[in-house]
């Protein structure tokens, strides 16, 4: 195997972080809406945790698609 059809597997691979950074973002604003209807009281103080959460995990998707698009076009 080369150096360049290593490399698109790599690409495929890391792909798929920011596929499953997708799927992350949605049960981070399914479970907060699970815990806002529950207790409308505690809205306030999840806030800033789901902002967080959301940020860093899509963080992690754009470094995945970043690092995906440098190994497709080295």
């Amino acid at each position: 195997m080369d150096i360049a059809t290593a490399a698109k597997i790599g690409a495929g691979l890391a792909a798929i972080g920011a596929g499953l950074a997708a799927i992350g973002v949605g049960t981070i604003f399914g479970m907060y809406l699970q815990g806002a209807l529950r207790n409308p009281e505690a809205d306030a103080k999840m806030g800033g945790r789901l902002i967080f959460g959301f940020a860093v995990t899509e963080a992690l998707g754009l470094i995945a698609a970043v690092v995906a698009l440098a190994l497709a076009f080295s």
